[in-house]
């Protein structure tokens, strides 16, 4: 599967779903249940995640494995380079070729947290404009790569962070998947940049649900992603339901931001599941019943 192709289509608007391998055998049985419940949505693709410094290449490699030969599900696999040799890559890379995989989705990666333990591959490659340039002169496979609406946190500025995106188009990358963002005029904005940048390529907005109050927090402020003062008092009204209060409050929210998106005509959704299904398969059906997919 091509996912470049799909998003080309021009039909229904295309909907994915990410995942990370299971930690343990304990989370493993949890994520047979959430893969299942969220393939009964009929997605057109799934992905699964690689580990900073390629930390998880097996536990992705099997989780990848599954997806395709016991869930039958199209799926993705990523790739992130950060501290890997070219070799390293390589060996992962064919390991993906000879499971039938057609569609990689290139990161840079982060540094493994491990108290600087972590030794980078004299050889590695920095950036994923390498890493795509790398992958298209060996390989056939279909090339994604990331976008970041607000910019990457570690860019020397929003301009410059379009330069790179440019760079990884021009090296290869077929589409590209934009971080999560809870406004989506700055998804808007950020498309209408790309496109003076003369990037052509689809440009997918990424869906981050709000699953609790703290981990919106937490990884708002590790991606950068602004949280309005209206999305603050929403999520602070909603947690003095409770727990269940705040997942219907993300389910609503993202039906809204959704739906605005389909209305716009983006080519399609690609949601981060934090391996977990009831928001999603709400956020989906709602969707569905309103024959927005």
């Amino acid at each position: 599967m091509r996912v470049s192709k799909l998003y080309e289509n021009g039909g229904k608007p295309v909907v994915s779903f990410e995942f990370f391998p299971p930690r343990d055998a304990e989370a493993e049985k949890e994520f047979e249940k959430v893969v299942d419940d969220l393939a009964t949505l009929n997605p057109d693709y799934m992905s699964v995640t690689f580990g900073a410094g390629g930390s998880t290449r097996d536990g992705s490699f099997q989780t990848v494995k599954k997806s395709i030969e016991e869930k039958n599900q199209p799926t993705v696999a990523y790739i992130a380079g950060y501290g890997l040799g070219p070799d390293e890559m390589t060996t992962v890379l064919d390991r993906y070729q000879e499971l039938g995989i057609e569609t990689i989705f290139v990161i840079r990666g982060d540094e493994p947290r491990n108290n600087g333990q972590f030794v980078s591959h004299p050889d590695c490659m920095y950036y994923a404009s390498d890493m795509i340039s790398f992958i298209n002169e060996n390989y056939d496979f279909d090339l994604g790569c990331a976008g970041y609406p607000e910019g990457h946190v570690q860019a020397e500025s929003f301009e410059k962070d379009i330069e790179y995106l440019k760079t990884k188009v021009d090296n290869g990358a077929k589409y590209v998947v934009a971080q999560y963002f809870y406004d989506n005029n700055l998804f808007y904005e950020y498309v209408d940049k790309c496109r003076k940048a003369g990037i052509s390529v689809p440009i997918i907005p990424g869906i981050m649900p709000i699953y609790g109050v703290k981990m919106t927090e937490n990884l708002a402020a590790l991606c950068g992603a602004t949280l309005s003062d209206e999305l603050r008092r929403g999520l602070k009204e909603a947690s003095e339901g409770g727990k269940a209060a705040v997942m219907q409050f993300g389910i609503d929210f993202a039906v809204e931001q959704c739906r605005e998106l389909l209305e716009k005509g983006v080519p399609g959704l690609h949601f981060y599941t934090m391996d977990r299904s009831q928001s999603v398969v709400g956020i989906v059906n709602y969707l569905k019943q309103e024959n927005l997919l």
